[in-house]
């Protein structure tokens, strides 16, 4: 299938890791799975899930104040506690834990009530089931050498068990089957691939079972060869990935709630990382953790709204924009209007003197200040044959600065034209 327009043009997504694992602010599965939390101490986190606040209206409201088109939920991460009430025997919050709901509903319908696309996360992995320890068919990749040994990864025995590997991956078929049946997700975002080969997996069958269910779902590239998109993950790449992509990045440095974790980016660094993401064609899915009741902390709800209001601000130089201009040509992000007639030129430092702009052939109509509509004077100076001079854009006043991030909007007289050369040799 074609991947779907929306995607490319939501620019900004909320990832939301939520689960048992909130209850003693411990990081999610894996502190059971490196021995940071004994594996009985953790699932004891079962008894105290309450989500007694949980209310995924305020979610999604929060979510829209922050210019987000779509948000991702834990439904099941590698621990295997389903937030949904699965048919499949293991475990699920609404069988397993005071909340004794199903929390995947309410947020599925609350994003669609305010118009935010529908996401779910799915680990392929499972360290809590009986039948998912199985011998490895994959090399394990740089510091994941323990993935031979590891008690909740492969047998302790070493022999391989295919039957109960087929029972597993039965399970898993029918909880990916569920989520998509039930809720339709418009976006399903996998991970825990990196524990077996794509074969092992079945990706081929799973892939062909989701679509043959929901034929517009959008499926991430931890489906090892049947996904739409690339994840890179907390560090926006220094050349983008080709074809559609996402950077998952945290607010501060955990993605569940950990409640020592202080370390929250401010919003001009968030607008930094937003800026110079979807200035090279991508989205950012920005993670929050919530705590064990379902409130989101003030901290990270007070950078979702500072986000969002810069957005806000600056909404055409974010929604119906391309990526923008390659690196050394503006010092900064940038975006590209979908008719490529208009420039966008992000100035996360306030400008001295001037802006310059190189390889620009086009002529330009005007340059204004987004937020304020001031409009500025400009030249260019220089200039051979073939090779454009330097477009000189004085700075804005003061008073047209932004906070975060100041956005010029350049019209030009028709389609970008760029000179991308080496000059007269």
């Amino acid at each position: 299938m074609p991947m779907q327009p929306w995607f490319s043009d939501a620019k900004l997504g909320i990832f939301i890791h939520y689960g048992i694992y909130a209850v003693d602010g411990v990081p999610e599965s894996w502190s059971f799975y490196t021995g940071q939390v004994p594996h009985e101490r953790y699932m004891r986190q079962l008894d105290g899930f309450t989500a007694s606040r949980y209310d995924p209206r305020s979610w999604a409201e929060l979510f829209v104040r922050a210019g987000a088109r779509y948000a991702v939920l834990t439904a099941r991460h590698h621990d295997g506690v389903a937030l949904w009430d699965t048919a499949q025997a293991g475990l699920n919050v609404p069988a397993h834990t005071p909340a004794g709901r199903d929390l995947v509903a309410g947020y599925t319908d609350a994003l669609r009530e305010h118009g935010l696309k529908v996401g779910l996360y799915y680990s392929h992995s499972d360290w809590n089931h009986p039948d998912y320890a199985s011998v490895p068919h994959a090399d394990p990749g740089q510091g994941m050498e323990e993935l031979n040994t590891n008690r909740f990864v492969a047998p302790a025995d070493g022999a391989e068990d295919l039957d109960a590997w087929a029972r597993f991956l039965a399970y898993r078929d029918a909880q990916v089957g569920e989520l998509v049946g039930r809720y339709r997700p418009d976006l399903l975002w996998f991970d825990g691939e990196w524990e077996r080969s794509e074969t092992q997996w079945r990706m081929r069958r799973l892939s062909e079972l989701i679509l043959s269910l929901a034929p517009e779902t959008v499926l991430n590239a931890r489906m090892l060869g049947y996904g739409d998109y690339a994840t890179p993950e907390q560090g926006v790449p220094i050349v983008p990935p080709d074809g559609p992509w996402e950077l998952c990045l945290t607010v501060n440095d955990s993605w569940g709630f950990q409640r020592d974790d202080h370390r929250h980016k401010s919003v001009g660094q968030l607008v930094r990382y937003f800026t110079e993401t979807i200035g090279m064609g991508g989205n950012l899915l920005l993670g929050v953790g919530p705590r064990e009741d379902g409130t989101i902390p003030a901290e990270q709800a007070e950078r979702l709204e500072g986000l969002g209001a810069w957005i806000g601000r600056h909404s055409r130089a974010v929604y119906g924009t391309v990526a923008g201009l390659p690196a050394g040509h503006h010092y900064g992000p940038s975006t590209l209007s979908a008719d490529r007639r208009t420039l966008y030129l992000v100035c996360l430092d306030i400008p001295r003197e001037s802006v310059a702009v190189r390889g620009v052939r086009n002529a330009v109509r005007r340059v204004r200040v987004l937020g304020t509509d001031a409009e500025l004077d400009h030249r260019v100076v220089g200039g051979l044959h073939d090779v454009p001079g330097v477009l000189w854009i004085d700075a804005p006043r003061a008073a047209d600065l932004d906070e975060q991030a100041t956005v010029l909007a350049v019209e030009l007289d028709g389609e970008l034209d760029l000179y991308q050369g080496s000059g007269r040799t």
